[in-house]
C-alpha cells in the first residue's frame, strides 16, 4: 500500500523550477524568471509536469493562432470552404456587358492571384468580353473599418499590417523579384501581380559587399499617387552576394488594387473594362457568370500556422462571427464566437484578451496553462489531426526550419513560434524518446526577449529527453 502511495504522490507532483539548461539560457539572455511562463503536460495526465508562472496572462505574440484556428476546425469543420461570386447586372449580347459586373466577396482568406485568375477566366468563358459598366465590390461580410496599416508598428506597406476586408486579392501585396546582374552592375525588379495603374521606377544599386545580412534594411520602397496612377519607387542598394531575393509589398487601397489587377489579369485574356470601381450590393435580377471555391478551411489553416500568416488568421477570425450570424462581421463578433466555443467545451480562461485572433497585438493575453489546456483539448477532439498537421515541424519547415537541426527533438516536435517586440513564444506538442507526447507552451515577455530563443529550444530539447524523468 505504501508503494502506491508513493507512486500516487510522484505523479501527482509537478516541478515549479525551470530545468537547469533553460535557467542558465534565461540568465545569458538576461531574462528574469517573472518574465517567462512554462507548462508541460502529457497530453492524458491529470497534472502538469512542469508549470513556472503558468497562470499569468501574457502576450502570447502568434501562438494565439491556435485559438483561432482549433475553434475554426472544431465550430466550421476541416471541408469548411469560402465562395468568391461574379454577377452580371445584365445579360450579355455577343461578348458584350452593357452594365457591371459585380464581385461578391465570401472572407476568403486564400484568394490568390491565381485564384482570382480562375474566377475571371470562368467569367471570360461565359462568353462575355467587353464590360461598359463599372467593376462594383460586395465587401459587405465583413465590417470595413477606417483601418491605419501603419498603427501596429509604423509599417504600413508590411504585408502583415494589411487589414482585412472580404475581398481579400492576393493579400492587397505584390511580390517583387530582384535580381542582381553582376556583368551590368543593376538589380532587374519585375513585379507579380502588375495591376494596371501601378508604375514601378526601380532605382536600386547592385553593392560590392560580401556580407547579405537583413537586406530589406538597406532598401526603401515610396508610394505616391497621381490620379489613378500609384508609382511605387524602390531605392537603395542591395548586396550582391545576396543572389536573387522576393520582397513582398502593399500597395494601394482594397479596391484600387482588386482593380488594377483584375485590369491586368482581363487583358490578358483579351476582355476590356470600360468603367472604374466601386463598392454595392449586385440587384436581385443579376445573373451568375461565375463562382471560385477556396481551398478547404485545414488547408488554410496549415499556411496560416505553418508560415504564421497575420492576415489569413485575422480574416478566419471575422469569419467566426459572419458564420455565427454577423454580418457584416466585425472583430468583437469573432470574439463572441470564440467566447461563446470555449463555454460550450466547457474551457474556462478568464483572462484571455482578443483583439484579432492574429497574435499581431499589443493586448491579447492568455496564460501558459490557458493555452496548454486549449492544447490538450484539442489533442482529444476529431480536429486533432489537422490542427497537428499545421504546425511547423522542428528542424524541417515553416517558422521552426532553421531551429533545432542538430538536435535529438528535430522532426519530433510541432510547435507554433510567435514574436513581437519583446515577446518570444512556442506552443505545441513534443514527442520524446521514449515515445510519450506532451505539451509545451513558453512566453517570454521582456525588453530582451529577442535572446529567449536558446531557452526556448532548450525546454524542448529538455522535454525531448527528460520529459517524464
Amino acid at each position: 500500500m505504501l508503494i502506491v502511495l508513493l507512486c500516487l504522490c510522484a505523479a501527482s507532483a509537478y516541478a515549479d523550477e525551470f530545468p537547469p539548461t533553460v535557467s542558465q539560457a534565461l540568465r545569458n539572455a538576461a531574462i528574469p524568471v517573472g518574465a517567462a511562463a512554462v507548462w508541460v503536460r502529457e497530453v492524458d495526465a491529470a497534472a502538469p509536469r512542469l508549470a513556472v508562472n503558468a497562470r499569468t496572462a501574457m502576450n502570447p505574440a502568434s501562438t494565439m493562432k491556435l485559438v483561432t484556428t482549433f475553434a475554426a476546425l472544431d465550430l466550421l469543420g476541416p471541408a469548411y470552404a469560402w465562395k468568391t461570386e461574379a454577377y452580371a447586372s445584365a445579360t450579355p449580347n455577343d461578348g458584350v456587358l452593357a452594365g457591371d459586373l459585380h464581385l461578391k466577396g465570401g472572407g476568403d482568406p486564400k484568394l490568390t492571384y491565381d485564384q482570382f485568375g480562375r474566377l475571371l477566366r470562368q467569367i471570360r468563358a461565359r462568353g462575355i468580353r467587353e464590360i461598359r459598366g463599372d467593376l462594383v465590390l460586395d465587401r459587405s461580410a465583413f465590417a470595413l473599418g477606417a483601418a491605419d496599416p501603419a498603427r501596429f508598428d509604423a509599417q504600413p506597406m508590411r504585408p502583415y499590417n494589411v487589414a482585412p476586408d472580404a475581398l481579400m486579392v492576393n493579400f492587397k501585396a505584390v511580390t517583387l523579384q530582384l535580381v542582381p546582374d553582376a556583368e551590368l552592375k543593376t538589380v532587374n525588379v519585375s513585379m507579380e501581380p502588375a495591376p494596371t495603374g501601378v508604375d514601378l521606377i526601380n532605382k536600386i544599386t547592385l553593392g560590392n559587399g560580401h556580407g547579405c545580412g537583413d537586406w530589406k534594411e538597406r532598401l526603401r520602397a515610396d508610394v505616391f499617387s497621381h490620379g489613378p496612377t500609384t508609382r511605387l519607387v524602390l531605392t537603395g542598394v542591395l548586396p550582391a552576394s545576396c543572389g536573387e531575393q522576393r520582397w513582398n509589398i502593399a500597395v494601394q487601397d482594397h479596391p484600387q488594387f482588386v482593380l488594377g489587377v483584375f485590369r491586368q489579369l482581363w487583358a490578358e485574356l483579351g476582355g476590356t473594362l470600360s468603367g472604374g470601381v466601386r463598392d454595392g450590393a449586385a440587384p436581385a435580377e443579376a445573373r451568375a457568370v461565375g463562382i471560385l471555391t477556396s481551398p478547404s478551411l485545414a488547408e488554410v489553416v496549415r499556411d496560416i500556422n505553418k508560415y504564421s500568416n497575420n492576415v489569413m488568421a485575422r480574416q478566419l477570425f471575422l469569419t467566426l462571427g459572419m458564420e455565427a450570424g454577423r454580418r457584416p462581421a466585425t472583430a468583437e463578433d469573432g470574439d463572441a464566437a470564440i467566447r461563446s466555443w470555449l463555454e460550450a467545451r466547457a474551457l474556462s480562461v478568464p483572462e484571455l484578451v482578443l483583439e484579432n485572433g492574429s497574435g499581431l497585438s499589443r493586448r491579447e493575453r492568455i496564460s501558459a496553462e490557458g493555452l496548454g489546456r486549449l492544447l490538450q483539448a484539442a489533442w482529444k477532439s476529431s480536429v486533432m489531426p489537422e490542427l497537428i498537421a499545421s504546425l511547423p515541424v522542428t528542424a524541417t519547415d515553416g517558422t521552426m526550419k532553421k531551429r533545432l537541426k542538430q538536435n535529438g527533438v528535430a522532426g519530433q516536435a510541432h510547435i507554433k513560434t510567435g514574436s513581437l517586440e519583446g515577446v518570444r513564444a512556442i506552443a505545441g506538442y513534443v514527442l520524446d524518446k521514449s515515445g510519450r507526447r506532451w505539451i509545451v507552451v513558453f512566453f517570454v515577455n521582456h525588453a530582451n526577449a529577442g535572446g529567449a530563443q536558446a531557452a526556448q529550444d532548450a525546454l524542448l530539447q529538455w522535454v525531448y529527453e527528460r520529459g517524464g524523468a
